[in-house]
């Protein structure tokens, strides 16, 4: 994967292009100084040409080709190169292979830092994703009341005797997946202010076989990602995932030091900047020690805090996570339902409309859909 920073500019107005067509998308791309650098980085003059030809759906060679007047041969071999550096999408079905533009969050962040990062240009992007975030991206992906990621309660903690959802449930959610790729943590590579481990992003299905085509993830087994989920939560890391009841796209295990979309709330103080989830935790002040290791190590929220020997939760700020109670020794944590408790959309495909509705971009989503 090579990136370069490029003296040559073709056409000034492409890259704004190139954006305006980003904003189309739930995720948003407001403007900004920090992301058109962003651009310049990820897209040569020639590859942005290119990606000006296509949509947020795979479209073949011959389509692009069609729609930029540049050669099919040509096209192919920028598409490659793009695909490569995770900064385009691709996808081989019947035989024939097709592209797609991908959204800022997730894709144009994450997938050039999952192969570990670690260049001078990788630096320099870190750095700009960093000051894009507080500039505007933060808020714009959180801007619709209905967020487009949710936390996941470590399954562990919920309690047999109470009606769990099966979209509640990461087991249930991972049956449905039939192929899974683990790469490195986007938001640790690229902010690196904790030590937790890196190799932790999980991806499914279509994303995991792209990722995994482009060295970019190794694909690995249902059991090594159940250990992987395992090992995030030994480490303190929230799951958080697409907010949608029918299949799982990612699950990202990060931390409020790192994670983009939980700095959402911790920094941005943005309510909708992700879903929390239909739990929260409660304390049994019979059999809480007053230890303080939920309030000191486990709560990524502050939500604990101890007072007079017990622990306790504001419930305002509790996500819904679980990590406190897997490590309380008395079994004074458990999580209760919360009322009224918030539901995710059905599908991927309700969400992205919900939140391009909300946003006011509805229609000019599905018309580049369409294209």
């Amino acid at each position: 994967m090579h990136f370069v920073i490029s003296d040559q500019v073709k056409d000034m107005d492409s890259y704004e292009k190139l954006r305006q067509i980003l904003q189309q998308h739930p995720s948003g791309a407001p403007k900004s100084a920090s992301l058109d650098e962003i651009l310049r980085i990820l897209f040569t003059p020639e590859e942005v040409e290119v990606a000006l030809g296509m949509v947020f759906r795979p479209r073949s060679i011959r389509e692009i080709a069609r729609a930029t007047k540049v050669s099919e041969e040509e096209v192919e071999k920028r598409c490659e190169s793009m695909a490569n550096k995770g900064i385009v999408f691709s996808r081989r079905k019947d035989g024939n292979i097709g592209y797609a533009l991908l959204p800022t969050l997730p894709g144009l962040f994450e997938f050039p830092f999952m192969a570990g990062g670690g260049t001078p240009v990788h630096d320099r992007l870190g750095k700009l994703w960093m000051e894009y975030h507080h500039e505007g991206l933060g808020q714009e992906f959180a801007r619709s009341k209905t967020p487009l990621t949710r936390v996941i309660t470590v399954e562990k903690v919920l309690d047999a005797g109470i009606e769990v959802l099966p979209f509640e449930v990461i087991s249930a959610m991972l049956d449905k997946a039939q192929t899974f790729g683990l790469s490195q943590c986007a938001c640790r590579v690229s902010v690196g202010a904790c030590d937790r481990p890196r190799d932790v992003c999980l991806t499914f299905d279509a994303f995991a076989t792209f990722l995994a085509e482009r060295k970019l993830a190794r694909a690995i087994t249902r059991q090594e990602a159940e250990e992987t989920l395992n090992r995030s939560e030994d480490a303190g890391l929230v799951h958080t995932t697409n907010n949608s009841q029918d299949r799982l796209n990612f699950i990202c295990n990060c931390c409020t030091c790192c994670c983009t979309v939980l700095r959402g709330l911790t920094e941005l103080e943005n309510p909708n900047a992700f879903a929390k989830t239909r739990w929260y935790a409660t304390v049994s002040a019979e059999l809480c020690s007053g230890c303080g290791v939920c309030e000191d190590e486990r709560c990524p929220m502050g939500a604990i805090k101890v007072a007079e020997g017990t622990a306790q939760v504001d419930l305002d700020r509790c996500i819904g996570c679980g990590l406190c109670a897997t490590t309380c020794e008395t079994g004074a944590i458990t999580m209760a339902r919360r009322d009224p408790a918030p539901e995710p959309p059905k599908t991927v495909s309700e969400l992205a409309l919900t939140v391009a509705t909300e946003k006011g971009r509805r229609d000019e989503f599905l018309e580049l859909l369409r294209r």
